[in-house]
């Protein structure tokens, strides 16, 4: 039977990394786990921060419904209000979204919005770094990173587009949001587009030290995996390509790293164009 990893992330207002980690402690408390990110999402809603917590699942299996019951099964757990929300399966991944802040406040003090995920490693996608004990993922990247490093160079930025086969949009993010945050603690949705019967969704992961082939080189290695392209490297561009064959029914699909040395634009200040998503 096959092991399954609940991805708990709450959207919480807070006014840094450390308050927002406080204010899931007495949810940790409850349901165990460890937090693996934090991040600010001040870009998406002002004031917010995003801490996910990973955990086992206490259920396992394979396929859409142990996916599905592994995320009812937790919702339960939460309390009586819980279970009424709906829960998507496009596998390898199943999900429920809590949009409802009274309900979460009631879990995390500031608490507004909740995800919770159930993922199974060898369901199609890349087996995650932090998923196998072979696999040694690199240092973090240090929070909050400067665009233009001691020496006024501009670093690297590190950008990934994530193919989802799904018939709903809406579907796609978050899937391709779990994969981007193994990779980066600086997450910014670029945009998405409808490319039947996907959806491609395009992420900034922020800027990054090292060259752009050391770059891309890192990000592999901590997804892991196998089904890796070759990378391709040039003076300021590097890209590697991840696809699943044959293309799954339904899930992530495709995934494509690239850092790129972003040009400087007339008021001194780094600009990235992916122009990837249209």
């Amino acid at each position: 039977m096959d092991e399954l990893e609940l991805m708990i992330t709450v959207v919480v207002a807070a006014d840094d990394d450390r308050a927002a980690r406080r204010a899931c402690q007495s949810l940790l408390h409850r349901v165990g786990g460890r937090i693996v990110e934090c991040g600010d999402c001040s870009d998406e809603e002002p004031g917010c921060w995003s801490v996910t917590i990973s955990l086992p699942a206490s259920s396992s299996g394979a396929g859409p419904a142990a996916l599905s019951r592994a995320v009812r099964t937790f919702l339960r757990e939460l309390g009586p209000e819980f279970p009424r929300h709906r829960v998507s399966c496009e596998s390898p991944t199943a999900w429920s979204v809590v949009d409802d802040p009274e309900l979460v406040e009631a879990l995390v003090p500031g608490g507004e919005r909740l995800l919770v995920e159930a993922w199974v490693g060898d369901a199609g996608a890349p087996v995650f770094a932090d998923e196998d004990p072979d696999l040694l993922p690199p240092p973090e990247p240090e929070p909050g990173l400067a665009d233009v490093d001691e020496h006024g160079r501009v670093r690297p930025r590190l950008g990934m587009v994530v193919d989802v086969v799904t018939q709903r949009h809406a579907a796609a993010e978050w899937p391709a949001r779990a994969v981007a945050s193994r990779v980066s603690r600086s997450v910014t949705l670029l945009g998405s587009a409808e490319r039947p019967p996907m959806v491609r969704v395009e992420w900034d992961l922020g800027p990054a030290e090292g060259e752009p082939a050391e770059i891309v080189a890192d990000a592999v290695a901590r997804l892991g995996g196998v089904g890796w392209s070759r990378p391709r490297a040039g003076a300021s561009v590097a890209t590697a390509r991840w696809s699943a064959a044959p293309t799954p029914p339904s899930g992530i699909a495709a995934i494509e790293l690239t850092s790129t040395v972003p040009s400087m634009v007339d008021s001194g200040t780094p600009h990235w164009n992916t122009g990837s998503v249209s």
